[in-house]
């Protein structure tokens, strides 16, 4: 029989944390004919709350304008609680920088088109992300920050 602690790996709860639906400029930008950009923003932030439990945040701004007018802006941020025991501290950054975010944005994706279409607009849908990519992007630019640079 081994002394190993068994791993835990449990979703406690997936949730809505922050929404908001800003239109400043209407009714009038609602005639304009042009298209309007669209500028999407993600982020993900992990934090512990409890012994052995974690709380990991995908958060989304949804920024359109015509010209350089606001159409309207989405800020979300969709939680989940996590319980994780007893792994090995190099599979805690994977973890929660690539499993839980991928649990959670599915729900994130969802309520910013819900809002999005119930302000009076067609849905804007959050394409899917690469979190294993994203993650690896961070790290990446975390150990160049880190690493002294050479000067002349």
């Amino acid at each position: 029989m081994s002394d190993t602690p068994t791993p835990v790996f449990q979703i406690q709860r997936v949730y809505l944390k922050e929404m908001s639906l800003e239109q400043p400029n209407s009714p009038a930008i609602l005639l304009e004919q042009e298209q309007p950009t669209v500028d999407i923003q993600l982020g993900v932030n992990a934090a512990p709350v409890a012994e052995g439990m974690f709380e990991v945040v995908v958060t989304a701004t949804v920024h359109t304008k015509i010209q350089d007018k606001t159409v309207f802006l989405v800020e979300a941020s969709q939680a989940g609680i996590f319980e994780i025991r007893n792994l090995p501290p190099e599979q805690m950054g994977p973890i929660m920088g690539i499993a839980c975010p991928q649990i959670v944005y599915p729900y994130l994706r969802g309520n910013v088109a819900d809002l999005i279409q119930r302000g009076g607009f067609p849905p804007v849908h959050l394409s899917e992300i690469n979190f294993q990519a994203m993650y690896e992007q961070q790290q990446a630019a975390a150990q160049g920050e880190a690493t002294p640079q050479a000067t002349q």
